[in-house]
């Protein structure tokens, strides 16, 4: 395998981890239909964050990017969850 082949693919990794990071932030942007504002806003800070750190791992070319969309898909769900379950957020 050559160099060139070998340092494309942490670079792949970090676009692929982009795309699925802006499929996650619809989810967090359509939370609005659930979470009331008390708690929509610090989400949406929190994806920002999320997005920040998968640049900076890009730029890293660490293969950690692929990490990312994961723990904002999980943080999205426990937050949801959460709140239905001891708030009472519904549709």
């Amino acid at each position: 395998m050559t160099v060139a082949v070998r340092s494309r693919r942490p670079l792949v990794a970090a676009v692929l981890a982009g795309a699925a990071l802006l499929v996650v932030g619809f989810f967090y942007l359509a939370s609005g239909l659930v979470v009331p504002g008390y708690a929509l806003v610090p989400l949406w800070l929190w994806w920002g964050v999320q997005a920040w750190v998968l640049v900076r791992l890009a730029r890293a070319r660490s293969w950690w990017v692929l990490a990312v969309p994961v723990v904002a898909v999980a943080t999205w769900w426990l937050v949801l969850a959460a709140g239905e379950a001891w708030l009472g957020w519904q549709p």
